[in-house]
């Protein structure tokens, strides 16, 4: 059956192959510590169970929500960035309801972009960031993230026919792969670049919850004239353990806020209402279990950083995001070592060339199981004598 010629220009799903590997290895009776996805591995809280359960039973949301969602979940969220950030939202233009961050990853391109036009793209960078380029027909030009930069984008090597012709750019922070974190410094320069260039920006801050040692991660919004220059994504799929809730949010620039609000008025009636209700609970609420979620990453990360330390492998704490950004040997492409992992160790980590080809060199490691486990996956892995 002929299908559309953008249906066949979409990126190669790269996790699809991921899953496929372990799920061979695991078929064969092998235990394996999959360490290469990124799924929170703990439940979400029990009052935000117990509050979607209640939820459940009110008729009012048996029926259709609202277009474009609750006022009282944009309340919500506005409130959190309150709270966290400082940052003031107006809940009726300058908040739009998700069906998860991806969702809106991937439709703002298609807001924003027309075929041919230019996207700037951080290299790694999360692979869904090129699925919605794909489908708004556009180009993209890669923003290399070097470890000697801190894996922070350098404006100032961005050719300049690239700085005239695009007009979107993604930014992630704390950042999937590598896990750094961005100052605020980082985004005062990111608002005068993008105002000077008249380019929108596209924060993604899945992780924003997530920062170590004392730190909180810093959200763009907390930029002088951010609204002005664009908007972020929040999600509470790692903040609350949520994944498969599927809830998150637009934040920001009011224009920008109404063409996504506009485009899902085409495709979607909001999500469930109960849902809603427990996303608001989750906002509004006691946040102890956020601080008790950072608390477990962080002690993951101290307990398996010091097992990499006595096999030998040499790597940068993470200081934000449940994600560690670990370099292969050099004898070793990214793919070929995380090949090796699974097969002699039964570990499984994400090869760094799938999020870009300045990945290449690295793989990317989830904290995404018990300290002990962490742990027994360093240990297996020194077995290889790989290090010394």
């Amino acid at each position: 059956m002929p299908v559309a010629d953008v249906m066949t220009q979409l990126p190669t799903q790269f996790f699809a192959a991921l899953v496929q590997n372990v799920n061979r290895e695991v078929a064969a009776g092998h235990d394996v510590i999959n360490l290469g996805q990124g799924n929170p591995d703990t439940p979400t809280p029990e009052h935000i169970v117990t509050a979607l359960q209640k939820a459940a039973a009110n008729p009012l949301y048996h029926k259709y929500s609202p277009f474009s969602g609750h006022r009282f979940l944009k309340e919500a969220i506005a409130q959190r960035y309150r709270e966290d950030y400082g940052v003031e939202l107006d809940p009726d233009t300058e908040v739009a309801i998700l069906f998860g961050g991806k969702t809106g990853l991937v439709e703002l391109p298609q807001i924003l972009l027309n075929p041919g036009d230019l996207c700037l793209v951080p290299d790694p960078g999360y692979p869904d960031y090129w699925s919605g380029v794909a489908l708004a027909k556009a180009e993209m030009s890669f923003m290399p993230l070097l470890e000697r930069n801190g894996y922070l984008p350098d404006y100032g090597s961005i050719a300049e026919s690239d700085r005239t012709r695009a007009k979107l750019m993604f930014l992630n922070y704390p950042n999937n792969p590598t896990s750094a974190t961005a100052p605020l410094s980082f985004y005062e320069e990111t608002v005068e670049f993008a105002k000077r260039h008249h380019i929108v920006v596209a924060s993604d801050f899945a992780y924003g919850a997530i920062g170590f040692d004392g730190e909180r991660p810093v959200s763009f919004l907390q930029a002088a004239g951010a609204k002005e220059v664009g908007i972020e994504f929040y999600t509470l799929s790692k903040t609350y353990n949520m994944a498969g809730w599927r809830v998150g949010f637009a934040l920001g620039n009011a224009d920008i806020i109404s063409q996504i609000n506009l485009l899902q008025d085409h495709m979607y009636v909001s999500l469930f209402g109960g849902i809603q209700e427990a996303a608001a609970v989750a906002l509004t609420s006691s946040q102890d279990c956020v601080a008790e979620l950072v608390g477990r990453y962080e002690s993951r990360r101290n307990a398996f950083f010091g097992a990499l330390d006595s096999i030998g492998w040499k790597a940068a704490a993470p200081s934000g995001s449940f994600f560690s950004w670990l370099p292969v040997p050099a004898e070793f492409t990214s793919s070929s070592f995380a090949d090796l992992l699974l097969r002699e160790a039964k570990v499984a980590v994400a090869p760094g060339i799938g999020f870009g080809s300045h990945g290449e060199g690295y793989v990317r490691v989830g904290l995404l199981s018990t300290e002990e486990r962490l742990v027994e996956a360093a240990e297996r892995i020194g077995r290889l004598k790989l290090f010394r």
